[in-house]
This record gives C-alpha cells, sequence and structure tokens, in this order.
C-alpha cells in the first residue's frame, strides 16, 4: 500500500490540487492518506490573550472544519484516511510521519505565500515617510500648509 503525506492549510486550495492528483492516477494502487492540517499561526498580539488550552480548542475546531470538507474526496475510492494536526516544525513532524507510517509521497496542497521581495511598490503618487526623519519632515510640511496666508 503506498502511503501519500497531504499537507493542507485551506480545504479550497487543496480540493482542487487534490483532485487534479486524483485523476492523474492512470490505474487506482490502494493508497493510505494522511492529512495533515497545517492551521494559520495566531498572531503575538491575540496570543498573549488568549489561553493556550483556547487556541488548542481553535485549532482543532479549525481542523474538524478543514478535514470534513477534504476527507470525503479521499475516502470515495476506498482509501484510508488518517486526520493529523501539526505542531511543531513542518520537517521534524514529516520525519517523524514517515518513521511511523513508512515512506511514501509528500504532497504540499498549502495555498503558496507571497514572496516576502515581491510586495507592491508604492504608485507614483504615493509618498512614504521614511523613519523619525520622514515623519518630522512631515509634519513641518502640515504645519507651514496651515500657516500659509492665502
Amino acid at each position: 500500500m503506498d502511503t501519500t503525506i497531504v499537507y493542507v492549510d485551506e480545504a479550497a486550495h487543496a480540493l482542487g490540487m487534490l483532485a487534479l492528483l486524483l485523476q492523474s492516477g492512470q490505474g487506482h494502487t490502494p493508497t493510505r492518506w494522511i492529512v495533515v492540517g497545517c492551521a494559520p499561526r495566531i498572531t503575538h498580539r491575540v496570543s498573549k490573550w488568549v489561553t493556550h488550552s483556547a487556541r488548542e480548542s481553535w485549532r482543532g475546531k479549525w481542523a474538524e472544519k478543514v478535514f470534513e470538507q477534504i476527507v470525503p474526496l479521499l475516502q470515495a475510492s476506498g482509501d484510508p484516511v488518517i486526520t493529523q494536526l501539526a505542531c511543531g516544525p513542518l520537517d521534524a513532524f514529516t520525519a517523524a510521519l514517515r518513521a511511523r507510517h513508512g515512506e511514501g509521497r509528500l504532497v504540499d496542497a498549502r495555498r503558496p505565500r507571497p514572496a516576502a521581495g515581491l510586495q507592491a511598490a508604492p504608485g507614483p503618487n504615493t509618498v512614504e515617510p521614511r523613519g523619525v526623519w520622514g515623519f518630522a519632515a512631515m509634519l513641518a510640511g502640515s504645519g507651514l500648509l496651515l500657516t500659509a496666508d492665502y
């Protein structure tokens, strides 16, 4: 039996990728699917006000919603599906899964993030003050506008 580990963070994106993957398989070989939910990170500001148990409860509910959309597609052909919620770094988590279930194919069905250097550049009419001196220049310029005689 083949083993396929699938990392998921959004059900709609993963369903599209998995549908293509299932269609591309010519002859069906029995596959054990291990679906790993990668919950979105909670920001530092939010995590200061939320308890650890509340965070874990939220991650569990998030995973249930994602898994209930993905698992029926994989079970349609009669293959067993195991669901997991990722905890810790994914490389160590993958190594642990492969040690437990054997070597297998790894599918990253997470939505790609934009690269840090590819952020939208400011338009031609946008002025971005830089640091303290940019703020001081903006403040002085607005002060001149307020005191000008018309």
